[in-house]
């Protein structure tokens, strides 16, 4: 009776709190069962201290990298890896030069051709880092939009009095509004940072 009552009390009897199984299971089976788990530890481990997991072969398998950018490095070039700011500026100071070494009205005409280019290059560097969440611009390209409102303004009312007198409101309300605009753009580029 004693080793009757022992054999059914160790048929009913469950697996140790380490396998995940009943013991009516095979060996094999739950020898599989804690292969699993173990790989599954390896890969949190991997994943917590930044270390490469390994495979079911033992070997090391390096962590995927993200295709996505992160907000520190600097957003690309639209044109790749084409140095076309850096020759731009390269032109901007070779004209600089030049228009103070001849003088005179062409001189004036490459200064100000120096001044545009190195103004475009800068504005487009500026604009890229901005959108990209990078680096934040908000001033500056504020502060171009109501110089761009002003030219505007005293072209299209006719070069007189009341294009004068507009100058600086529409000016004033340009860079409010392009400030506010710029920095939620920033904000939801750079992840909530409003200046960075």
């Amino acid at each position: 009776m004693g080793k009757r009552s022992r054999k059914r009390s160790a048929a009913v009897r469950v697996a140790a709190p380490g396998d995940a199984s009943p013991a009516g299971t095979s060996r094999a089976e739950r020898d599989a069962a804690r292969a699993r788990r173990a790989r599954a530890e390896r890969a949190g481990h991997a994943a917590a201290t930044g270390s490469p997991a390994r495979g079911a072969d033992g070997f090391e398998r390096p962590a995927r990298r993200s295709r996505r950018r992160s907000i520190d490095e600097r957003p690309p070039a639209p044109w790749g890896s084409f140095p076309l700011v850096e020759l731009v500026v390269l032109l901007a100071i070779v004209l600089f030069v030049l228009g103070l070494i001849v003088g005179g009205a062409r001189g004036s005409v490459m200064l100000t051709a120096a001044f545009v280019l190195g103004s475009l290059a800068g504005l487009e560097l500026s604009i890229r880092e901005h959108f990209g969440g990078f680096r934040s611009h908000t001033t500056l390209l504020a502060g171009v939009a109501a110089f761009a409102a002003m030219a505007i303004t005293y072209f299209a009312a006719g070069r007189g009095t009341l294009a004068r007198t507009l100058l600086v409101p529409v000016a004033g309300l340009v860079f409010v509004i392009g400030f506010w605009l710029l920095r939620q753009a920033f904000k939801r580029r750079s992840g909530g940072l409003g200046f960075r």
